[in-house]
C-alpha cells in the first residue's frame, strides 16, 4: 500500500518487498519444468492433452515479464518521489552476484559431468561462462539447452540502465514514460518484419533479445503504471489495472484461454522445427498476454487478499526463493534419469518423470539456494548503502519489490 511522506518522516526503503510476487518466479519455473519433462517423454508430440505442455514455455515469458516490472520499476519510483537514479554501478554488482555464481556452478557440473558433453572445448567453456552460446547455431550443450533464455535476459540486464534513462528522463512524466517503455514492442515488430523478410532466421535468432523486447517492455510498463497509481501521479485510466486485479479468476480464465489458442497450429509448431515469422509472431503476441494476465492480480490491487496471502505464504515465497536454481538444474535431473535408467529419447511416463524431477531438481536448488546463491547476495548486501534521501513533501512512496 502506499504511504504519505512527510518531511520529517523517514519514507520507506526502495527495497520493500511485494512478496507475493515471488511466487510467480516459481510458477514460471514449474511450467518450465514441465515443457521440458513433456518434450522428453514425447507426450508433448504423442498426446492431446501434451500440446499444452509443449505450450509450457509460456514460463519464459512470465520470467521475461516480470524482470522488466521489478528491473525497471527502481528508476520510474525514484523519479516519482524525486529521488537520485538507482545507481548503475550497484545494479551491475548486485545482478551479477544475483545470476553468476549458481549459473556458473551449472556449467561447471554439466560441461564435467554429463557424458554427452564430453570431450567439452575451450570455445564451449568460453561461449556458455559469457552467455554467448546462443549467438551461434547448435552451441546449446546437454543439460544447459535452458541457458539461451538466461543469456538473453542478461542482455536485456546489459542495456536496462540506458533504456531506463531514456524511457524516464529528468522529471517524472508517467505517460511519457508508459509511451516510451512500450518501445520495445517497435523493436520486436522489426524484428519479426526482417524474419518476414529473410534477412534474419527463424532458427538462434529467435533466441535473440530483439525478439522477446516486447515481453521484457510489457513489464516495463506494468512498473511505471504501478508506480503512478500507487503515488497518485498517473492517469485515471491507469485504474483499470487495480480492477481487473480485484477479478483475479477473470484475469487467469482469459489467461488460460489465450493459452488454448496458443495451443493451435496458428502459433506454430510444438517441437523443434522452426515456426514461420506469421506463426512466431503470434505465439510472442499471445504468451506476453497470458503473461500479463496473470502477473496483473498479484502486482495491483489490495494488499490483503486472498490471492495474495496465498502468493505471499511462506510455502510459495520458499519455492520463488529457489526458483532460480530449480530453472537451472532440472535439465541435468532429466538427463540423470535418461542415462541411469538407460531410457530412450522420448520414451518413459509424464507424471513419473516430472515427479522425479521436481524432486531432484529442489534439492539441488535448496543447495544451491543456500550454499551458493544467498551467500553470494550476502556479500552484495555488505557493500555500504547511499544513506537515502528525503523525497519532496507530499510525495507517495509506493512499497517496492527487490528484483532479487
Amino acid at each position: 500500500m502506499s504511504a504519505t511522506v512527510t518531511p520529517n518522516a523517514p519514507h520507506p526503503s526502495i527495497t520493500g518487498r511485494l512478496p507475493a510476487l515471488d511466487a510467480l518466479r516459481a510458477i514460471g519455473s514449474v511450467a518450465v519444468v514441465a515443457h521440458h519433462v513433456g518434450f522428453q517423454t514425447g507426450v508433448s508430440l504423442n498426446s492431446q492433452w501434451g500440446t499444452w505442455l509443449a505450450r509450457m514455455d509460456v514460463g519464459v515469458a512470465i520470467f521475461f515479464v516480470l524482470s522488466g516490472f521489478l528491473l525497471f520499476r527502481p528508476w520510474a519510483l525514484n523519479a516519482a518521489v524525486k529521488l537520485p537514479r538507482p545507481s548503475v554501478r550497484r545494479y551491475f554488482w548486485r545482478r551479477s552476484l544475483r545470476i553468476l555464481p549458481a549459473y556458473w556452478l551449472t556449467v561447471l557440473v554439466c560441461l564435467i559431468v554429463l557424458p554427452q558433453n564430453q570431450p567439452a572445448s575451450a570455445g564451449d567453456w568460453l561461449r556458455h561462462l559469457t552467455f554467448t552460446q546462443i549467438y551461434q547455431p547448435n552451441q546449446l550443450r546437454a543439460g544447459l539447452s535452458q541457458t539461451w533464455s538466461l543469456a538473453t535476459e542478461v542482455a536485456f540486464y546489459l542495456v536496462l540502465p540506458l533504456v531506463a534513462v531514456l524511457a524516464v528522463g529528468r522529471s517524472w512524466r508517467p505517460v511519457r514514460t508508459l509511451v516510451l517503455a512500450a518501445g520495445g514492442a517497435l523493436l520486436t515488430a522489426g524484428w519479426l518484419t526482417l524474419m518476414g523478410l529473410g534477412v534474419v532466421g527463424t532458427a538462434f535468432h529467435t533466441m535473440w533479445l530483439p525478439s522477446y523486447a516486447a515481453w521484457f517492455c510489457g513489464g516495463m510498463v506494468l512498473a511505471v503504471a504501478h508506480v503512478a497509481l500507487r503515488s497518485g501521479t498517473g492517469p485515471a485510466v491507469l485504474r483499470i489495472l487495480d480492477d481487473l486485479a480485484a477479478a483475479p479468476i477473470a484475469c487467469w480464465a482469459a489467461a488460460g484461454g489465450l493459452l488454448a489458442i496458443a495451443t493451435t497450429p496458428i502459433a506454430g509448431p510444438l517441437d523443434l522445427v522452426e515456426p514461420t515469422a506469421a506463426e512466431f509472431a503470434v505465439k510472442l503476441t499471445l504468451y506476453l498476454a497470458v503473461g500479463t494476465l496473470i502477473m496483473i492480480p498479484v502486482a495491483f490491487g489490495e494488499r490483503r487478499t486472498r490471492v495474495h496471502k496465498a502468493f505471499g505464504s511462506a510455502s510459495a515465497r520458499w519455492l520463488g526463493l529457489v526458483s532460480y536454481g530449480l530453472f537451472l538444474w532440472h535439465p541435468l535431473v532429466i538427463e540423470t534419469i535418461y542415462l541411469v535408467g538407460d531410457r530412450p529419447l522420448f520414451t518413459g511416463g509424464f507424471l513419473e518423470t516430472f515427479t522425479l524431477t521436481m524432486a531432484g531438481g529442489l534439492v539441488l536448488a535448496a543447495a544451491s539456494y543456500y550454499g551458493v546463491e544467498r551467500p553470494a547476495q550476502a556479500l552484495g548486501d555488505r557493500r555500504r548503502r547511499p544513506r537515502p534521501t528525503t523525497p519532496q513533501p507530499g510525495s507517495r512512496v509506493p512499497t517496492v519489490n527487490s528484483p532479487h
